[in-house]
């Protein structure tokens, strides 16, 4: 069914699926190599154009049995991957990985706001964000991938420094530019002018990649649209960090009923949902918003230390708290942050190898920072 005067699409979007990056990453969710050849098969199936799939910093990436199954399900010229950029080496490396791995598509996740650009490039410098961009970009299309460049936490960055940020990456030679909404914080009529100073750019073509903290995540996808955004990112189930993602399903058919948009097989959503939930071990619903179980959970010593840069506003103003929420990601800098104040005293490193042995083991059960503490004195015990 559609409405019977559907607004039209002049230019219908495009749609990457990132849940195979962004949901495999969300705090205690892990999908296996089967789980992602089975979705990803499924995600191309339905008509989606890109399969987003894993993240890589450098070599040995973790999330390489991930990109390899589903290279093998639907091909490298169907997916991309994330590619962590903090300095001109580390990217070297990341790209040194992309290549042996076979990836073809990446995409940049550069911080774009000052208090991201702090916390993860050591500066909130315009002229460095600039170099460090142009940079990344140039060094990749020297090779050849096709690169898609972020603003990650672009929603919160002025226009003042966010519009000549995306122009410098277009002009280095980027493909496209992808807004990410990483903390939650516009409404449809703010993300539409934020959206139309990008698409004013010359040569620019532009995604939108919205959370859904606020549930405004389809709403704001379909704004960007309206604005001239080309391609709309969404996870199955809206499965993801901080509240979750613009849920696919529900994208879809708001494309199906409000533009009459019939290009998508619609009758592959529900075995996705299904597979997404299982694989990610989230029973049978995930639920988007700031009163969940997950809305404040986080896996990365950074989120944990500085959650005023992920979160749309406190989990103690909705009566929340924020907790510690891991499987078998484990690494020394989250032991120990788990163990700080904690009067137990370990070798971190020795203890985060013996830890994430025994999570393997056991299938991965959930730790949070009370179990993990309470394993360092098994840990000690058994010394």
């Amino acid at each position: 069914m559609a409405a019977e005067n559907p607004e039209k699409l002049t230019d219908p979007p495009l749609i990457s699926d990132a849940t195979l990056r962004d949901s495999a990453h969300m705090a205690g969710v892990e999908f296996g190599p089967k789980d992602a050849a089975a979705i990803a098969g499924l995600l191309v199936r339905t008509g989606v154009e890109l399969v987003e799939v894993g993240m890589v910093s450098g070599p040995g990436s973790k999330d390489a049995p991930l990109i390899e199954a589903v290279h093998e399900a639907v091909g490298p010229e169907r997916s991309m991957t994330l590619l962590v950029v903090r300095d001109r080496q580390q990217v070297a490396r990341a790209l040194d990985e992309a290549e042996r791995l076979g990836v073809r598509h990446i995409m940049y996740s550069i911080p774009t706001s000052e208090q991201h650009a702090t916390l993860k490039l050591g500066t909130p410098s315009v002229k460095f964000l600039h170099a460090v961009a142009r940079s990344a970009i140039s060094q990749a299309k020297e090779r050849g991938f096709h690169v898609t460049f972020s603003g990650e936490d672009g929603a919160r960055t002025p226009r003042e420094r966010l519009v000549p940020y995306v122009t410098n990456g277009f002009e280095a030679g980027a493909d496209r530019f992808r807004l990410a909404e990483t903390v939650a914080y516009l409404s449809p009529w703010q993300m539409e002018a934020k959206i139309a100073d990008l698409t004013a750019i010359d040569g620019s073509e532009i995604e939108i990649h919205s959370h859904n903290m606020l549930g405004m995540a389809v709403a704001n996808s379909l704004a960007a649209v309206r604005a001239g955004a080309r391609w709309i990112s969404a996870t199955v189930g809206g499965i993801g960090e901080r509240g979750g993602n613009a849920p696919l399903a529900e994208l879809l058919t708001s494309l199906r009923v409000v533009y009459g948009d019939t290009r998508f097989d619609l009758t592959h959503l529900t075995e996705l949902s299904r597979l997404a939930l299982k694989g990610a071990g989230l029973g049978t619903a995930f639920q988007s918003g700031p009163t969940t179980p997950h809305a404040f959970a986080y896996e990365l010593p950074g989120q944990l230390s500085n959650p005023e840069a992920y979160e749309t506003l406190p989990a103690e103003l909705v009566g929340g708290t924020r907790e510690l929420r891991v499987r078998t990601r484990l690494t020394p800098a989250l032991v120990t942050w788990a163990l700080t104040d904690s009067g137990v005293e370990v070798d971190v490193d020795a203890f985060t190898s013996w830890l994430t042995e025994r999570q393997i083991a056991a299938g991965g059960p959930v730790l949070d920072r009370d179990a993990v503490r309470k394993a360092a004195v098994d840990f000690q015990a058994a010394a």
